[in-house]
């Protein structure tokens, strides 16, 4: 039943996507708000379909430690599902994303007409400059920087190491950053054709305020993401769950 269920939603969210996709090209001559808009339309029925087809919903912890003014999400990575949720969560996410996957038609234009980041991983010392300006400049336009620190996405139990990005907008933007733990990886894995019923869970951490130095800000971040992580993935594997 897991399996035709999986097949069900698979289908539907291509489906969903690609109506979305062609149905929107006349937003890419509207004003950006509209195009985040339509985002959040799409990721409002992803998320449905994923509950109604494959029973897998998902709770939100921790909602009153994002501060009122700007800040950063520093979030744990281990689904597809991490890059659709913070259009629900956020007014104006920003996502921090590969400049490769600007090049994919109609994805990377409306990506790039709403303002998120793309990064050049290539270009070095150039593209920690570029994405602490373009971090700059979407919060001056009222949006949130989402960033994975990690930099790909990383299977539940296993480990990749914090990358130098949230390190350079921590010190160059000068706002909290808020992590981010999650387990969505043990619902919707990698590259993985089956999506699993339950509760994916999400938890908006303690924000680290501006003003720490570099060892201790990648020390605090990586703690309270990896322990945050390690608890909300016993839960999800509890039979009470």
């Amino acid at each position: 039943m897991s399996a035709l269920r999986s097949l069900l939603f698979n289908m539907a969210f291509f489906g969903w996507t690609a109506i979305l996709c062609i149905g929107g090209v006349p937003l890419l001559a509207a004003p950006s708000g509209w195009i985040i808009a339509a985002q959040r339309f799409w990721a409002r029925g992803v998320i449905g379909l994923l509950r109604l087809l494959a029973g897998t919903g998902y709770t939100v912890i921790g909602r009153e430690n994002l501060p009122d003014g700007p800040f950063v999400i520093a979030s744990k990575h281990q689904s597809a599902w991490d890059t659709i949720i913070f259009f629900l969560l956020l007014d104006r996410p920003a996502y921090v994303l590969k400049k490769e996957l600007l090049a994919i038609p109609l994805y990377g234009w409306y990506a790039q007409r709403a303002g998120h980041i793309a990064v050049d991983r290539k270009a070095g010392a150039k593209a920690l400059r570029m994405l602490l300006e373009d971090s700059r400049r979407a919060i001056a336009q009222g949006m949130v920087p989402v960033i994975f620190p990690q930099g790909t996405r990383t299977a539940p139990g296993t480990h990749r190491p914090y990358q130098p990005g949230i390190a350079a907008l921590y010190k160059g933007l000068d706002v909290p950053v808020v992590p981010v733990a999650l387990n969505s990886g043990l619902f919707w894995g990698r590259r993985a054709f089956r999506k699993e019923p339950g509760t994916i869970r999400l938890e908006f951490l303690p924000a680290i305020p501006p003003g720490m130095d570099r060892p201790g800000f990648m020390a605090a971040l990586e703690t309270a993401i990896e322990q945050a992580t390690d608890r909300l993935s016993a839960e999800g594997l509890s039979p009470e769950a």
